[in-house]
């Protein structure tokens, strides 16, 4: 399987690049993981409402043109749908089992998701109803993708 995270931003912090670092390692053993990061949009602190889903359009030109037309995409959104890590597990293995090898998840940025990334998805995915800040995602996402195969094989993984 070849998973695909595109991620607004650039991730500067290194204690969250050791952690992603680490996870990319233990997922070479069951998949090929890229991480593609795109510019966010510079942006004023204050900001109408037009401005903000101009930013988040610009993000979304970036965020589509690294997703191919037969990729299944996966976006991160407050108002996506819950999943438990079994439930996340199965669904990896249903597409893997009808020939979905290429998962792209898609981690917006601070504003969220353009309605154009929105209506590519064909999966909106909620970890939370709480804002997590999106490089931090990054991490999250990762170790449940981990833990994923780790389930779908049988293999030992701490609860």
């Amino acid at each position: 399987m070849n998973i695909t995270i595109v991620s607004v931003g650039k991730l500067k912090e290194k204690y969250l690049k050791q952690g992603i670092d680490e996870y990319k390692k233990r997922l070479n053993a069951y998949a090929k993981v890229s991480i593609i990061e795109v510019a966010d949009e510079k942006a004023p602190e204050t900001m109408s409402e037009a401005e903000m889903e101009e930013v988040k359009r610009k993000e979304g030109e970036r965020i589509l043109s690294h997703i191919a037309s037969d990729a299944f995409v996966i976006t991160l959104e407050i108002e996506g749908k819950m999943l438990g890590s079994e439930q996340l597990a199965k669904k990896l293995d249903e597409l893997a089992t009808y020939g979905k090898s290429k998962v792209v998840f898609v981690i917006g940025g601070s504003l969220g998701i353009s309605l154009d990334v929105q209506k590519r998805s064909d999966l909106a995915l909620s970890f939370s109803k709480m804002t997590f800040p999106h490089q931090l995602m990054r991490l999250v996402l990762l170790e449940q993708v981990y833990r994923s195969f780790r389930i779908n094989r049988g293999e030992p993984y701490h609860k």
